[in-house]
Formats: structure tokens, C-alpha cells, sequence
């Protein structure tokens, strides 16, 4: 039997800055990696970490029950791994996922493990590579016996605020579904500034520092967040070479790794509308389009008129970002209500608002109030039907609607801003164009209504008139 805490199998860079992490909050880490060469660099340039170059060896250092983290890449990589790690470890043994699993891939191994007498509890994990070595929020999903034992340990490593940013979510997947959301959520706030950015750059016509200024002065504001304050840094940065604004160097294709698009997937399975993330996934997909987009831009379309835009229209601009930014979390947590209740994950909405204000990329000021909503209504569907909240999208609805409206005539597309606009118009309709959809469905497809004015499923020969 073994003495180490914690063995953790993964050296990337998060794996690595987790590693550090827990070795500086005092437990003794076991480390391997796939490739012993990795391994043999990093305990030499950080002491005080035990290496391993075998996994029978790395499982033998661990003392019972073992705990082990993997930071390995999420999919076959995550399942060829723990089918290997299933030749040593032992019954009661716990596994923890820190990866961006899909969370029906972590449902699918919880059930398995469980089987075999292992724990297994999916992590998300949230921060970046500065948060995985200074503090991040890790939101957890899997039995309570198991998070009990590994609880201390990922408290003490994770971010502050008002508490440990470490919470368990719930069985099973809870955990990286949560994490899933707030990626998916994460891609909405980031669109959502770069079309603040796009209508400053090619509306305004601002340098990359004078949106810098506008920025920062944002984040001083109500709109205060951790993605406002490194947009100001990235604003600001000058390439050293040629000393132009580095962002203005930089292609304008945007990757994405899935998690945004396994929220709008998942959205659509469950039935729960969000568009601003929607808009967010398809705005990095035609982003790829570049020589598409070079070629249809040779075209003599019409031209942006940026004298519409002066100094007034930057304050509009700034409620028009508020107003959208409370639209992607007010969809992100409607779904995760209805996965909660889908999933019978039962989160817990006013810690998940109160993890997220420390260490994840999603921190903001916003947080404050939304996990006030929740306290005041646990069972609170939507921030839209929050008093708070309603008061506040009253004060900006105005100027949203004139950004968007100026966003048009100028020919700069808006798709989140739009989709938001869209969403919070759509979801306090108390009646929608659907029954139309309904009627041309039954006339072409026979697939019946229901009505207003009586009760059944009914069918009409429609005849043309």
C-alpha cells in the first residue's frame, strides 16, 4: 500500500498547474503521463512530486481508498484510460474526471464503475490554466459517499468566494453538465463582446485602444467580469514585432472544442430555447467560411454608414452588452432547471451562481444578483420573470433596441445581440405565430391541433378556397 493523497494521470498544462496546486495546499501527489519523458521534466522542475512510469506503479503509490484524477482529453482517451486503470485499482476506489467529458459519457461510466464497485465522479473544472494553479471552480457530479472523501481536497484547492467555489451538483453527470452550460454560456458572453467590438471597430471606427478604454470603462460598471477585464488586456496588447494591436494581427476564424455546441444540442433535445448560445456556436461556424466570405465580400452589396454612430451611441451599446449578457444566463439556467428535472440532477441554482462569482471564466458581478433571484424564489423558472431583473431589462430595452435596429442599417451583423433581443421579446409573448405553424403542418402532413376554445387533438380537410 501506498502513501500519496491524490495521483493524477495527465500532464498538460492543467493537469500540471492542478498538480502544483494541491503539492502547495500541502498533499502528496503521484503523477503520471503517457509519455515518461513529460513526466520525468516536470517532477525535475517541480520537486516534491512523486513521479510514476507505469500505471501499475502510479496505483501502488496511492493509499486506500486511491484517489485518482484524470486530466487527460475528454472522449476515447478518457475510456482507454480508466479501461487500463481497471487491471489495478480496487473495489472502492474512486476515479474523478476533471476533463470536459460529455456528460452522458460520464452517465454512461458512473453506471459502469458503480457496477464494478468504483466510484466515479465527473468534475468540470473551470479557470483556465491560471485557475487550475491559483484557485478553481470545480463542479462536481456523483454519489455523496464519494464526494465526501475527495471534498477537502478539492475545497482546498479551489477558488474563493463566499465560500469554496467547490460544490457537488448532483449524481452521476450533474457535474459536467453544469460545466457544459457554463461553457455554453461562456461562448454567448464572448460573442456578444466581439460584436461590441466589431460595431466600435467598423462602425465607429475606433482603433483597437480606444475600445480598449470603452472596455475597461464597462468593467468598471455593472458589466464588471473576468472576460471584460482580459478583453481590455487583449485590446491593449501590441504585437512586439510590429508593434500594431496584436488583435488586429490575428485571423478572424474562431475553433471551438464542442462544449457550446453540446449546450444548443442538448437545448434542442430538451425543448428549452437558447438562442444567444445558439447564435454564438453558428457565428464561429461561419467564421470558418473565410475564403467564402472573402469571395461574397468582392460583391457589390452596400457599405456600413458609420456616421451614424457618435458618443451616444456607445452608452446604448453598453446596455445593449448588459441586457444580452443577462439573456445567455437567463437561458443557461432555464435549461439547467429543465435538465434537473429531466435528469433528476436536483442542482443546487444558488450555488451554482455562487461558485461560478470565483475562479471559472464566466465570473462576473452579474452573479451577484442572480443568485439573490434564487434565494429569493428557488423555484424561479427564468431572470426574466425576477423583479429585479425585470426592472432592469425595462431600463435597457430601449437603447438594445436601437443598437440592434443601427446594427442593420449599417450592414454589421449582430447575431447574439439579435437572437437575445429575439428571445426576451419571444419569451413574454403571451401569444406566438406557432398556431400558424400548426395549421399549415396539419394541412400538409395530417398532424393535428389543439385549440383555444375546446378541449382534444383535432384534424381539419383543409380545402382550398
Amino acid at each position: 500500500m501506498g502513501d500519496k493523497d491524490l495521483g493524477l494521470i495527465g500532464l498538460g498544462v492543467m493537469g500540471q498547474n492542478l498538480a502544483r496546486n494541491f503539492r502547495s495546499k500541502g498533499y502528496s501527489i503521484a503523477v503520471y503521463n503517457r509519455t515518461t519523458e513529460k513526466t520525468k521534466t516536470f517532477i525535475s522542475k517541480y520537486p516534491g512530486i512523486s513521479g510514476s512510469y507505469s500505471l501499475q506503479e502510479f496505483v501502488n503509490s496511492l493509499s486506500r481508498p486511491r484517489r485518482i484524477m484524470l486530466m487527460v482529453t475528454a472522449g476515447p482517451v478518457v475510456d482507454a484510460t480508466i479501461l487500463e486503470l481497471e487491471k489495478y485499482v480496487s473495489e472502492g476506489d474512486i476515479i474523478l474526471d476533471g476533463g470536459n467529458s460529455f456528460f452522458q459519457d460520464t452517465e454512461r461510466r458512473s453506471r459502469d464503475l458503480s457496477s464494478r464497485g468504483l466510484h466515479y465522479l465527473g468534475a468540470g473544472v473551470s479557470g483556465g490554466e491560471e485557475g487550475a494553479l491559483n484557485g478553481p471552480c470545480i463542479m462536481v457530479g456523483g454519489t455523496r459517499e464519494a464526494y465526501d472523501q475527495v471534498s477537502k481536497m478539492l475545497t482546498d484547492v479551489a477558488a474563493k468566494a463566499d465560500g469554496p467555489c467547490c460544490q457537488l451538483m448532483g449524481p452521476r453527470g450533474a457535474g459536467h453538465y453544469v460545466k457544459m452550460v457554463h461553457n455554453g454560456v461562456e461562448y454567448g458572453v464572448m460573442q456578444i463582446l466581439a460584436e461590441a467590438y466589431d460595431l466600435l471597430l467598423r462602425g465607429a471606427q475606433f482603433p483597437p485602444e480606444q475600445i480598449r478604454d470603452v472596455f475597461a470603462k464597462w468593467n468598471n460598471s455593472e458589466l464588471n467580469s473576468f472576460l471584460m477585464e482580459i478583453a481590455t488586456r487583449v485590446l491593449g496588447h501590441h504585437d512586439p514585432e510590429t508593434k500594431s494591436p496584436l488583435v488586429s494581427l490575428i485571423l478572424d476564424t474562431a475553433k471551438q472544442k464542442g462544449t457550446g455546441k453540446w449546450t444548443s444540442q442538448n437545448s434542442m433535445d430538451l425543448g428549452i430555447p437558447t438562442p444567444t448560445i445558439d447564435a454564438a456556436v453558428s457565428a464561429r461556424n461561419l467564421s470558418g467560411l473565410k475564403a467564402e466570405r472573402v469571395f461574397a465580400g468582392k460583391l457589390p452589396f452596400s457599405s456600413p454608414d458609420s456616421q451614424k454612430l457618435n458618443s451616444s451611441f456607445i452608452e446604448k451599446l453598453r446596455s445593449a452588452v448588459q441586457a444580452s449578457i443577462i439573456m445567455a444566463y437567463a437561458q443557461g439556467f432555464h435549461l439547467m432547471r429543465t435538465a434537473s428535472e429531466e435528469y433528476q440532477y436536483d442542482l443546487p441554482f444558488v450555488e451554482i451562481a455562487r461558485i461560478w462569482k470565483g475562479g471559472c471564466i464566466i465570473r462576473a458581478q452579474l452573479l451577484d444578483p442572480i443568485q439573490e433571484a434564487f434565494e429569493r424564489n428557488i423555484k424561479l423558472q427564468n431572470l426574466i420573470v425576477d423583479p429585479n431583473f425585470h426592472e432592469i431589462l425595462c431600463r435597457l430595452e430601449s437603447d438594445w433596441r436601437g443598437v440592434t435596429r443601427t446594427a442593420h442599417e449599417i450592414a454589421i451583423p449582430v447575431p447574439a445581440l439579435d437572437a437575445s433581443l429575439n428571445y426576451f421579446d419571444g419569451y413574454r409573448s403571451g401569444r406566438l405565430p406557432a398556431n400558424f405553424v400548426q395549421a399549415l403542418r396539419d394541412y400538409f402532413g395530417a398532424h393535428g391541433y389543439e385549440r383555444v376554445d375546446k378541449e382534444g387533438q383535432f384534424h381539419t380537410e383543409w380545402a382550398v378556397e
